[in-house]
């Protein structure tokens, strides 16, 4: 190629890589989708082209929504026959993710799949190493991945201003309605399974493979129902420990939810996770931003969807790695599944 042949094919590419990425939506009744619409309607990275609900109750509710405004909705089958969609949103029912799922990587796309994405490891693993065979992105919807509160704490232990990380603890307590509680009953673990993995995702990100997982699913209130509503696991490491508790019936759990990284040199607390976040630090000496001793530092309110779906535009447009890779969504389904009282 010469000089002069070169120059317009860079810029085609640069145009090219500038385009928004054609999205479909397969599925809207997952909890999460309202926020990841607008993460992505406010973004230049997406442009939503087809959503896609076979629930015809469902469809209708989300047809009235101001978000699905000007979107058009089309047939399973044609979402993902369009060569021109490159990645597909799945905001299904849990029970339903894998087959969904399954759909989008034969088409070739890249996929977005709400957590938890499986009961059973053997499905999500043949999931995600189809995926990798094929080169395509799958990212999991766990949300604190991109959270600066949390990063933080992660930081501070991975530089050793921690000293040994001996102790995390993390709680993330909900209030739920009789509705919701049926769906988390539906499968073992309950509401350990629903939300467990945010946290766990957190922990195996700073820690690693547990070598050893207890796990106590209990349902301890007079809810007349079969939902494990009080719910507690242990992650045992060579010289560290991490608790995960979750109950299903807290008045304010909002507020409550909690995440802490304990060390021989420093500690991390932050109260609550979502919103405005405290984030309250000790530290034996200084160390890099932060002073000898107790510290509260205010977090402003972020919307970590966004910087998901920018970090899931940068690989579909360079082909480069997630920073959350498939062997990092394999270890943390199967530690969910472990903390859930599943064989793995």
């Amino acid at each position: 190629m010469t000089r002069r042949q070169f120059l317009p094919a860079a810029a085609m590419a640069a145009a090219s890589a500038a385009e928004p990425i054609r999205t479909g939506i397969l599925g809207t009744q997952h909890s999460h989708l309202t926020s990841k619409m607008k993460a992505m309607l406010e973004t230049p990275d997406y442009k939503i082209v087809a959503a896609c609900e076979p629930d015809e109750a469902s469809r209708r509710r989300r047809q009235a929504d101001p978000q699905f405004r000007n979107i058009p909705w089309v047939p399973e089958a044609e979402l993902l026959a369009d060569p021109s969609i490159r990645f597909v949103l799945v905001e299904c029912k849990v029970w339903e993710a894998i087959a969904w799922g399954r759909k989008v990587i034969a088409a070739g796309k890249h996929l977005h799949l709400e957590k938890p994405p499986s009961p059973e490891m053997a499905p999500f693993r043949e999931l995600v190493e189809e995926a990798r065979r094929k080169k395509l992105a799958i990212q999991l919807g766990y949300g604190y991945r991109f959270d600066d509160a949390i990063g933080a704490a992660l930081d501070a232990a991975k530089k050793g201003w921690l000293g040994e990380v001996q102790l995390v603890r993390a709680t993330m307590n909900s209030d739920r309605d009789a509705a919701q509680r049926a769906i988390e009953a539906r499968y073992p673990g309950g509401a350990m399974f629903e939300l467990g993995g945010h946290m766990i995702d957190r922990i195996v990100e700073l820690l690693g493979r547990p070598r050893d997982v207890r796990a106590w699913i209990r349902h301890d209130t007079s809810v007349k129902d079969t939902l494990a509503d009080n719910t507690l696991a242990v992650l045992e490491y060579e010289k560290a420990l991490a608790t995960i508790s979750i109950h299903a019936k807290m008045a304010g759990a909002g507020q409550h939810r909690s995440f802490e990284v304990i060390g021989t040199d420093g500690t991390f607390f932050i109260q609550p996770i979502s919103g405005t976040r405290l984030m309250r630090a000790h530290m034996r000496k200084a160390q890099g931003p932060y002073r000898a001793g107790w510290q509260e530092i205010q977090v402003p309110a972020q919307q970590g969807d966004v910087r998901e779906f920018e970090d899931l535009a940068r690989a579909i447009r360079t082909g480069q790695p997630l920073r959350y890779s498939y062997d990092h969504e394999l270890l943390v389904h199967e530690t969910l599944l472990r903390a859930s009282a599943h064989a793995s």
